[in-house]
């Protein structure tokens, strides 16, 4: 497989989280994954492990697992994660949404934390992270608004640096979007083979 980064068709909306992408064939970004990761999703309210983020991970080679949380049970959800994040130990963890607020209230030790729209005001009790955190954002969001990002970086005493605007609405599904949560992957791939090699 090319595991290059792509855009994949939108109308891919939702599809089983074994499912094989066809890739389009058109003109990809010339950045390559050096090596594949293995990557806890979270999802959001109301959503279920294989739909379209977490596909597109996989789609370009890296593992990526997907428990399964309770919409009516936020403290059941962080164990669940917690002990899924503890089974597997993944290199990076991704929270969109109310998802984002559950990465938030477990410990992810050394595992890098990409944030997506987190709705950690209205779900947990968690106000700050930790700094190895990224951000995706839609300044267009109107459920959970992009202040609520740049508050809860500012609480956490870290730069707006670590804030990336991008989206055209919460769903955070459009090609914008998908492109820049693979390049953060990506980035966090090559510094931790950096880090392996010194």
């Amino acid at each position: 497989m090319d595991n290059h980064i792509c855009s994949i068709p939108l109308t891919q909306a939702v599809v089983a989280a074994d499912a094989e992408l066809e890739m389009p064939d058109q003109s990809c970004q010339s950045m390559a994954f050096l090596a594949p990761l293995k990557i806890l999703f979270l999802s959001g309210y109301g959503s279920r492990p294989g739909e379209i983020n977490p596909t597109t991970l996989r789609a370009h080679g890296h593992t990526v697992v997907e428990p399964d949380l309770p919409d009516n049970n936020f403290a059941r959800s962080v164990t669940i994660a917690q002990r899924v994040f503890n089974r597997h130990q993944p290199d990076v963890v991704v929270g969109w949404s109310r998802g984002g607020a559950v990465a938030m209230s477990i410990d992810t030790k050394y595992a890098s934390l990409i944030l997506i729209a987190p709705a950690w005001k209205n779900w947990g009790t968690m106000t700050t992270v930790k700094p190895e955190v990224t951000i995706l954002h839609s300044p267009h969001d109107d459920l959970v608004p992009i202040e609520d990002s740049q508050e809860l970086l500012r609480s956490s005493s870290l730069p707006l640096e670590h804030l990336v605007a991008v989206g055209e609405d919460h769903m955070m599904i459009d090609e914008a979007a998908f492109l820049t949560l693979l390049e953060t992957v990506e980035f966090i791939g090559r510094r931790s083979e950096k880090r392996q090699a010194a």
